[in-house]
């Protein structure tokens, strides 16, 4: 199947238009004669960075190294955040089951990256209130799990978002009356974070990009330079254009998660250093289960630590946690996997009868676990592991979402050495995220919902895109702008609009599964949002009937390949 992104005028061929309020728009062509000239850029600088893999991890370490003042380069094959980094749980959180496994290391600065990423990028991780119920014959009993939140809350040097407290059953049922009755004897609430993952994902490459790194997503590094012995840069294809060019950098970073060992073996290198945990996840309808905030789960199959957690209007249920050879393409939910977690869910919430049909979307990923002795993918450590080949590649595996800033600090130091560069200040601590510069969410969302008249998308916007959630609202207020893309959620062709203009969006997988979630929020993973969306964008992207079919034709498959169902 043929991905068009570009009408048969070529790039470019389209001027930049005036909008009425001043601002001038550029067409989608605009936007490929840019990534034309980056190319460009690409095959003609010598970089003191690359950095390969768009997720996370590598755009934490692009935007870290661009901050401390290096050139760099950052190229993702796919999209960004489109393999791990948007498959998660949505949590940034301390860890507190990896307290039963002793690792008070990583709860320990997992907690403290919480904290700094509440004040980064406030709209995009948000305080998440927890009750742990506690039944009858729980592996993890009251006096345990009340001991264990004390030391969590030690370990985050008590400056949580708020303190933990022991539940009688009474008050357990008074936070979440649908929980079951029958032999529930108390719990506790506490906190943690909400985030957006591929939102986070995608402000990291963003921030990037605008402390001066070249970053492409669609660009995937087909073999590696080797001179004198050493990795000294890449051959990257451009996938929207099909067009290649060599990449020089001095260091070279492999920031490409369960992917990790596919491109060190272009170096040369055999052997594992990734061991692949799959991951599954449903949505279900929030009002189906009940919940009125998240909760931490013992699962009565296996004893695993499981989570229901608030999304608007459907409720998250996940995750599994399983050893898997799957390749990171083609991983999915299979039937056991939502037959498992609507189990757990109908266990806890026995009024839901959840059955097959009531899941709305089923997702799966892969963590790159650095390989272990362990029998259970859930006791191995989610400490990540830094290493550098005899040719000088550097690949940083392992690690976890919340502390992604921690694993690029990590990278720069060994980067910084291999220059032989002063150790700069790692910037990004004291840096808000894009759209985070902002004091009180709550404000800021009362200001939007004055401007809009609408709550509901008064806080779409600013959750999405922080203090910049007024340039996307300028876009919603275009001709046309303001047409609504799926029945009952916030998400509009402006909003659209601005994910092409300003967010290195350039296929219809990249806006409607990253860019927004509609993919997750509408049972045909947003196949009639897309055919919509097309039309829409037609003039944009320099689509016509063909170019716009196979664009539609495109999603399709790459909807099916990340939501649909194995046997």
């Amino acid at each position: 199947m043929k991905l068009t992104v570009f009408g048969a005028d070529g790039l470019g061929a389209r001027g930049a238009e005036r909008r009425a309020d001043g601002l001038t728009i550029h067409s989608m062509n605009d936007a490929l004669r840019r990534r034309g000239e980056q190319l460009t850029k690409l095959a003609s600088h010598q970089f003191d960075l690359l950095v390969i893999g768009g997720g996370i991890t590598g755009c934490g370490v692009a935007r870290d190294a661009a901050l401390r003042g290096l050139s760099v380069a950052l190229v993702e094959k796919n999209d960004f955040a489109s393999g791990t980094s948007s498959r998660s749980s949505r949590l940034i959180h301390g860890g507190v089951r990896y307290l039963e496994h002793g690792q008070l290391h990583l709860v320990f600065e997992s907690s403290a990256e919480r904290r700094h990423l509440l004040r980064l990028a406030p709209h995009l991780v948000r305080p998440l209130e927890f009750t742990w119920p506690v039944y009858a014959g729980a592996r993890i009993r009251r006096w345990k799990l009340g001991a264990g939140l004390m030391l969590y809350d030690a370990l985050s040097l008590f400056r949580n978002v708020g303190r933990h407290h022991r539940l009688s059953s009474r008050a357990v049922l008074e936070h979440e009356p649908a929980l079951q009755r029958e032999g529930l004897l108390g719990g506790a609430r506490y906190y943690d974070a909400a985030t957006n993952d591929s939102r986070l994902t995608l402000a990291n490459a963003i921030g990037a990009a605008e402390a001066g790194a070249l970053t492409m997503n669609h660009a995937a590094v087909t073999a590696l330079i080797p001179e004198n012995g050493c990795v000294t840069g890449a051959t990257v294809r451009d996938c929207l254009t099909n067009t290649s060019c060599n990449v020089r950098a001095r260091i070279v970073v492999n920031a490409t998660g369960p992917w990790s060992d596919l491109l060190r073996r272009l170096d040369g290198e055999t052997g594992l250093t990734v061991r692949g945990s799959k991951g599954a996840h449903i949505a279900v309808p929030r009002e189906r289960i009940g919940n009125h905030n998240a909760l931490t789960l013992i699962s009565p199959v296996d004893g695993r630590v499981l989570f229901v957690l608030p999304a608007e209007d459907h409720a998250i249920v996940g995750t599994t946690d399983t050893y898997t050879s799957v390749s990171p393409d083609d991983v999915r939910a299979t039937r056991e996997d939502i037959g498992y977690l609507l189990a757990v869910a109908n266990s806890f919430f026995p009024a839901a009868g959840l059955t097959q049909e009531d899941v709305v979307s089923a997702w799966a990923g892969i963590r790159p676990l650095v390989p272990a002795a362990a029998q259970t993918p859930g006791a191995v450590s989610r400490e990540h592991a830094i290493s550098t080949s005899t040719r000088g590649l550097v690949s940083i595996t392992g690690g976890k979402l919340t502390t992604y800033r921690v694993m690029a600090a990590d990278v720069m130091t060994i980067v910084l050495a291999a220059l032989n560069r002063p150790s700069n200040p790692d910037r990004t601590k004291s840096i808000p995220l894009p759209g985070g510069d902002f004091n009180s969410l709550d404000a800021l969302i009362a200001d939007a919902a004055r401007v809009t008249n609408d709550s509901t998308m008064a806080r779409h916007l600013v959750i999405s895109y922080g203090s910049r959630w007024l340039r996307v609202w300028s876009e919603i207020n275009q001709p046309g702008g303001g047409e609504s893309l799926a029945d009952g959620l916030p998400y509009t062709i402006g909003e659209l609009r601005y994910s092409v203009r300003e967010e290195m969006a350039y296929t219809l997988a990249d806006l409607l599964i990253r860019r927004t979630h509609i993919a997750h929020d509408t049972r045909d993973h947003g196949v009639a949002a897309s055919e919509k969306s097309a039309m829409a964008l037609s003039e944009l992207f320099g689509w016509d009937d063909t170019a716009r079919r196979d664009a539609i034709d495109a999603y399709s498959i790459e909807a099916a390949r990340v939501f649909s169902v194995d046997a």
